[in-house]
């Protein structure tokens, strides 16, 4: 009976030890299933070629303010806002009436001056043959050698005084060129082709040195000017069309070539700066809007 219970008990024992090695055998087998699979190699991304929009300000290079270069009253006013001119195109004038009379008694006092410089030049040969009829005559003796010196001497003068009055020639043309520069300042001109944007100034009012008279701008041709992010820096090109459309409506497109491309990129932003032109007639594009550029680099 003794024996009956150890058998019992070794029986259990057995028992026991083979319920724990199937149950480690079952966490090993779970374990395996749950570990992740080693990772694979992530597949390469592909750099695709898709376009950016930038916006910019429509600018032309030829806009100013064209301002009074002396003091003086408008006398007249030939253009206004809106007035295509060309260049050279008279726009105004202020009162010369002074200035004028001014100029032409420079004038006349130059052409008195060149008349007395002539005058001089003709006794100077009137008396170079004197002196040579009185050397002629001194060599047989019938002259004195102070009156052959006399000869001389009076040469010598008429030659001084036709350098004085030659000098006083072009003294009083350039008094008279000056005048005429004077002159030319009350006359208000197109400095180039474009429209008058802007007019400061009305007929009677009296303009100092400096005071803006009108605002001239070029409409044509018409730059863009944009930035794009630094990835952009070698994909896009001088000679690359983009397309310009206007930035608050829905228009049509208009071909833009690239004329500029940064060489630096700007540290603050990380951005490029470009320029392109509109190929072709503006059409509705007008100086300062602002619109979009559609980018697709190559």
């Amino acid at each position: 009976m003794k024996r009956s219970w150890l058998w019992l008990a070794f029986g259990l024992v057995l028992a026991v030890i083979a319920m724990g090695c199937s149950g480690d055998r079952a966490t090993v087998v779970r374990a395996a299933a749950a570990a992740p699979l080693p990772a694979a190699a992530p597949a390469p991304k592909l750099v695709r070629s898709e376009g950016f929009q930038a916006s910019g300000p429509l600018v032309v290079e030829n806009q100013l303010d064209l301002a009074a270069q002396r003091e003086g009253v408008v006398a007249k006013i030939l253009a206004d806002v809106g007035t295509r001119v060309r260049k050279g195109q008279l726009l105004a004038e202020l009162d010369n009436r002074q200035l004028m009379a001014q100029h032409d008694a420079a004038t006349a006092k130059a052409l008195a001056a060149a008349e007395d410089a002539k005058n001089w030049r003709t006794q100077i040969q009137l008396v170079a043959t004197d002196l040579a009829r009185d050397e002629e005559m001194y060599k047989y003796k019938l002259i004195t050698q102070q009156q052959l010196e006399h000869a001389r001497f009076r040469l010598e003068g008429a030659k001084q005084q036709a350098e004085r009055e030659a000098q006083t020639t072009k003294e009083a043309q350039q008094q008279a060129k000056a005048m005429a520069l004077e002159l030319e300042k009350t006359r208000i001109l197109a400095p180039f082709d474009g429209v008058v944007a802007r007019r400061y100034v009305r007929v009677g009012q009296r303009v100092t040195l400096n005071d803006r008279l009108f605002w001239v701008t070029a409409t044509e041709p018409l730059n863009v000017k944009f930035t794009l992010p630094q990835e952009f820096v070698n994909r896009v090109r001088v000679g690359d069309v983009v397309q310009v459309s206007v930035a608050f409506e829905k228009g049509e497109e208009h071909a833009a070539k690239v004329t500029l491309v940064s060489p630096v990129v700007d540290p603050a932003s990380g951005t490029v700066e470009l320029q392109a032109q509109v190929v072709g007639p503006p059409k509705e594009l007008r100086p300062g809007m602002t619109v979009n550029i559609n980018v697709k680099p190559q």
